[in-house]
């Protein structure tokens, strides 16, 4: 490893600060800097092991919370709200498992009571830390928040209506770049609409009005069950856009898809939305017969073997031959 001027600078600067430094080299004094930098790392993604004594988890992960009460001077027990537990287990396996709780939220926050005034304050969006990252160009969250400005959830909501009603970013986790099982990517998918427009409380809580009857209102949709298990609800609700993973533009009611054929048939729209990724193209793609049988979201119409399908042109046309020479016979016959 070669070492510049203009690295040495730096180490030259430590080795006159702290005169611990003083007698090592400036290879040894880089290797320790390049350990310790990792060792920060390491503690970063650790920062979740220990939730008990974590000074927000040890309550924020709790139905049961403990303080000291400085009025009474007396240890006090209360219940957590249960909108303010944090589900442990998927904050480790989310995407920002190596942050810490102050890193988004203020850090007035480690003291407790928590001050009225900090809830007030408005929360950060995806924006807030990705916009004009390159290292996050592939998720295209400008782009995404482009359509999403154009969807129903903005025009009734505006502002208020931030990434984090659908998305929880204390577990959030791209299911659907990462899976390759399609009822996963629906089921986690579904899960995100279901847990407002199925929640009387938090769909209120956002629209204002009563909550819709999710199975009456789909009542003219066969097989529901069937549907809401294998297709994604944005699948019917969301206008498709090539250029994005997942459409954002969610659509008002009126123009949610209701036409069978718009899925069942050669064209299907669920290849542009649901079956384009990359890592699912072999499934839906693929002409083998032993594909379909292990496909447990095989779409009627959507996905056809062009061998049964030329097979059963010929014995089509095989029978209007052999209807055709039995008439013939029978004329002459007669």
């Amino acid at each position: 490893m070669v070492i510049s001027e203009k690295m040495i600078l730096p180490f030259f600067f430590i080795k006159r600060k702290f005169p611990g430094f003083k007698n090592m080299n400036y290879r040894t004094i880089f290797i320790i800097l390049i350990f310790y930098m990792s060792s920060l790392n390491l503690k970063a993604q650790t920062v979740y092991d220990d939730a008990k004594n974590h000074v927000c988890l040890k309550c924020h992960a709790s139905q049961i919370i403990k303080f000291q009460n400085e009025v009474t001077a007396k240890e006090q027990k209360k219940l957590m709200n249960p909108y303010y537990i944090i589900d442990t287990l998927g904050l480790k396996a989310g995407v920002h498992k190596s942050f810490d709780c102050t890193d988004c939220h203020s850090y007035d926050y480690t003291v407790y009571p928590h001050d009225g005034q900090l809830k007030l304050s408005p929360m950060s969006t995806c924006l807030d830390c990705h916009a004009g990252d390159p290292s996050y160009d592939s998720y295209q969250f400008e782009k995404i928040n482009e359509e999403f400005q154009k969807s129903v959830h903005f025009k009734v909501s505006g502002e208020d209506f931030t990434c984090g009603k659908c998305h929880n970013q204390h577990t959030y986790h791209p299911t659907a770049r990462n899976s390759g099982d399609v009822t996963e990517i629906v089921a986690y998918s579904n899960s995100l609409c279901l847990s407002c427009h199925n929640d009387m409380n938090r769909y209120e809580l956002v629209s204002g009005h009563e909550n819709p009857k999710i199975v009456q209102i789909h009542d003219w949709l066969p097989n529901q069950e069937l549907h809401f298990k294998h297709v994604r609800c944005i699948e019917c609700h969301t206008e498709v856009v090539d250029s994005l993973m997942v459409s954002h533009n969610i659509l008002s009611k009126d123009k949610a898809v209701r036409k069978c054929v718009e899925c069942h048939n050669t064209d299907s729209r669920l290849k542009a939305s649901l079956y384009k990724y990359t890592n699912l193209q072999s499934r839906t793609d693929s002409t083998s017969i032993r594909s379909i049988f292990s496909n447990e979201s095989y779409v009627i119409g959507a996905q056809q073997f062009p061998l049964l399908k030329k097979l059963s042109y010929l014995i089509i046309a095989l029978t209007f031959v052999g209807i055709g020479i039995h008439l013939f016979f029978r004329y002459f016959k007669k």
